[in-house]
This record gives structure tokens, C-alpha cells and sequence, in this order.
């Protein structure tokens, strides 16, 4: 008799798992999975399409906080976690709720989850969302495409239609409207097409895989949260916030990142001070001396910074950063009190719907407006919400231009930031060492 299985997921993650290791498995029945973190996840089903011969009628997906609930109700045997960016306190107290209704509690290990490539891989993950993955795999593509056919694939943002969504290509602009990309994916993906570098994301990462090998000489997993990486990698790069410096003993599964880097890259120099650089080191010390230590920093460009003076200011910032992510601030933020901004204004004031909501859910959020836009709804309210605060000009700390996906009332400066390595060895030293 198959055993059975609930997924605790994220769209990501979880949909990975399943599809390498429970698609085609008789042992197991995955009765259903269970959505966080990210908007309207709940309510719709992993389509039979994807979730292969096994379920002819696909696999429901819940809210979360109905886990209890369904383990009765579906009699189930073993509940497996797949998702990331979690405290290790967090998870447990998760742990303890599955036990206590009587089913086993389960991760599952790169053994069983990451695919084999027929060329190397670059990982680029981190210890927590917002550490720095984007600007660094920027970097990283820049150097490699001098000597190699470089691909990126993105972790999975699987927000609209799954069976659509399998497997996705981008190599120029316009894929991004014909593909309806939310905004957390064009700040994914569009720098990277801004760069010449092609880029899959989509939902079946062997599939995906399968066609990246077809031109690529290399491939860059760009990581998602904290996050494993997907693909077995061939060099394993890790981002450290010292923002946050003893992440890497306390987050799941940023430390797994650490303890697998060959290379750690510390970011942010620029903005933490001395206790936190040196708490920092000391973790890395701790939980991996054998890596390779890079110190960076990411500095600020903005573009026509003399408006900001003397301004009152709205200022957004990256979404999973300053949500889940737990930063308060980011570059939008620095940036605006760096150019004279005369007052940042309070976008809680003027937050409707779900924009509203996200306030509530991480009430450390006080000074920024977070760049949530997982569907149009929530981009309208976006768009609603910045129309509608009282500010002078906006300041954007995301990675895109946001005049493509919403129409503000209020001229929006946007923010660049790229990695700068402080000292050796440097990323390309490193780069170019694997090449060879």
C-alpha cells in the first residue's frame, strides 16, 4: 500500500521535489500539497499534465495553516518539508505541530533532489534572501560569456498557469509580456536579458535542463530565497549578509549553503559596521573555514540623483527582501537618505489590499513599500498605492523598471547596484581557475 504524502511548499521548491522523486514513485501517494508565502497559491491543483501518469486528476493544493486538518482527513503518513528561508526555530515549532498529529516530518537531501548535468554548473545561493545572489550572478555571467556559451537557470517562480509555465525561455524583452511575468520574476529575469544572457525558469527542471545543455557551455543556477540549489553543482557559491550575521547558524536552508560553499562571498561591506563584519567572519569560521572568503561591496547608482534633494520621498523595495526576507531596508532606502531626501514618506498610510496585508504580515516593514506584484491584481494595487501617497518623486531599490509594468502618477528614479570585490581573490580569479 503506497504511503501517504503531503508536500509543505511554496511553489518551488516543493514542485521539484515531487516531480524527481514522487512523479513516478509506487511507494508513495502525494495526496496534497500545502502553500506560503507566496499570494494565491492555495485553492488550485498541480495539473495532471505535470504531476504525470500516477494522478489522472492532478493534486489539490491547501493553505498551510489547514496542515493539521488535512492530516487527519486524508490519513496521512509522512508530511515533507520543500520550502525555504526559514528560521531553524520556525521549522521545528512546524516539526513539532506534524509529530504531534502522529505522521513523520521529513527533508530530503541533494542525493534525491539535485539532477546531474552534461556540462558544469555555477551555483549561486545564500545564507538569506536578499544577501546579494542577483548582482553577483550579474557579475559572474559577465565574466564567463568572454570565453563561454553562458545560461542562467532561474529558481522556479511558478505564479500563473503550471502547465504553461513548465519550461520557459527567455532571450529578449518581449518573452517577458508574452510569458505575463509578474514583477518578482522581471526582477529576476530582465537584467539578465539586459545583458545578452538567456535565461529558463519554469516548473520541470529536467526538462528545463535537457534544453539549457543545448547551448550552454556552462550554466548559472541563479538561486531563489535561500534555497539549495536544484542542479548537482560543479562550484558552489555562497552569499553572507553581515547585516544579519549569524544567519548561517539559524536559517533553513541558508545554513546547508554554508556548509556546501566552496566559494563565500561576504556582501554589503560598504553598510555593516565592525561587530557585524566580525560576527560574521566568525560564523563562516565556524561553520565552513575550508571556503574560499571573498569580501564585497554592492554600491549605489542612481540615476538623476539631484532630485531627490530636499524631496519627500516614496521608496520601494525588492518584495521577498524586506517581506520574508526580514531586511527592513534596502538600496532605495540608502540611497534616498544619502541624496538629501527631505522626508521619506510613510507608505503604510496609503497601502490598499493586499499591499495592506503585507504591512500587517511583517510589521517590521515601516519605512519601505515592498514591490509585490505576484499577479495583476496585486500589481494594481501596487500601482494604486503609490498613486496615492503623498510624495514627491519615488524611489525604486528594484532591479527593473517599473514604468513597464504600472503607470504612476509621479516620476519613479530608479536604483542600480552591482557587485565590487574588495581585495583578492576576486570573483573572476575564482571564475576563471574553474574554467581551467
Amino acid at each position: 500500500m503506497r504511503k501517504r504524502v503531503i508536500i509543505m511548499g511554496a511553489a518551488g521548491r516543493d514542485f521539484h521535489n515531487f516531480n524527481v522523486y514522487f512523479r513516478e514513485n509506487q511507494l508513495y501517494e502525494v495526496v496534497a500539497f500545502t502553500a506560503t508565502q507566496i499570494p494565491n497559491i492555495e485553492g488550485r491543483r498541480y495539473p495532471k499534465a505535470l504531476a504525470g501518469k500516477l494522478y489522472q486528476e492532478g493534486i489539490p493544493i491547501y493553505k498551510e495553516d489547514q496542515l493539521p486538518g488535512l492530516i487527519d482527513e486524508l490519513g496521512v503518513e509522512q508530511v515533507i518539508f520543500a520550502y525555504s528561508d526559514i528560521s531553524h526555530e520556525d521549522l521545528m515549532h512546524k516539526a513539532s505541530g506534524v509529530l504531534a498529529k502522529g505522521a513523520d516530518f521529513r527533508m530530503m537531501g541533494g542525493n534525491q533532489t539535485m539532477l546531474k548535468a552534461q556540462v558544469p554548473v555555477i551555483a549561486i545561493c545564500a545564507v538569506r534572501t536578499g544577501s546579494g545572489k542577483s548582482q553577483t550572478t550579474r557579475k559572474a555571467t559577465k565574466i564567463l560569456k568572454k570565453n563561454k556559451r553562458v545560461v542562467v537557470v532561474r529558481h522556479p517562480m511558478p505564479y500563473g498557469d503550471l502547465e504553461k509555465q513548465a519550461v520557459q525561455r527567455y532571450a529578449k524583452m518581449e518573452d517577458l509580456d508574452s510569458h505575463e511575468c509578474t514583477i518578482e520574476e522581471r526582477e529576476e529575469y530582465e537584467p539578465h536579458i539586459e545583458n545578452g544572457i538567456i535565461v529558463y525558469a519554469g516548473v520541470d527542471y529536467e526538462k528545463i535542463l535537457r534544453q539549457a545543455e543545448k547551448e550552454a557551455d556552462i550554466i548559472v543556477w541563479d538561486g531563489g530565497n535561500n534555497d539549495t540549489p536544484f542542479y548537482r553543482p560543479d562550484l558552489h557559491i555562497t552569499m553572507v549578509d553581515p547585516h544579519r550575521p549569524r544567519h548561517g547558524m539559524t536559517y533553513h536552508p541558508g545554513e546547508t549553503n554554508l556548509r556546501l560553499a566552496d566559494v563565500i562571498i561576504m556582501n554589503k561591506m560598504q553598510t555593516a559596521n565592525r561587530e557585524e563584519i566580525l560576527a560574521a567572519r566568525e560564523t563562516i569560521s565556524i561553520v565552513n573555514p575550508r571556503a574560499i572568503l571573498i569580501e564585497a561591496t554592492s554600491p549605489i547608482k542612481v540615476e538623476k540623483s539631484e532630485m531627490i534633494r530636499g524631496k519627500r520621498v516614496l521608496v520601494i523595495e525588492d518584495g521577498p527582501s524586506v517581506t520574508h526576507g526580514g531586511l527592513s531596508f534596502g538600496a532605495g532606502l540608502i540611497a534616498a537618505e544619502d541624496n538629501g531626501a527631505r522626508e521619506i514618506v510613510d507608505p503604510r498610510k496609503f497601502a490598499v489590499g493586499s499591499i495592506r496585508q503585507a504591512f500587517s504580515d511583517y510589521p517590521h516593514m515601516k519605512k519601505v513599500l515592498p514591490a509585490m506584484g505576484y499577479d495583476r491584481e496585486q500589481i494594481r494595487e501596487l500601482e494604486e498605492t503609490i498613486n496615492a501617497s503623498d510624495c514627491d518623486i519615488v524611489v525604486s531599490g528594484t532591479p527593473i523598471d517599473l514604468n513597464r509594468v504600472l503607470k504612476a502618477n509621479k516620476p519613479i528614479i530608479r536604483i542600480r547596484y552591482e557587485l565590487e570585490e574588495i581585495g583578492h581573490p576576486d570573483l573572476e580569479e575564482v571564475l576563471l581557475r574553474f574554467i581551467k
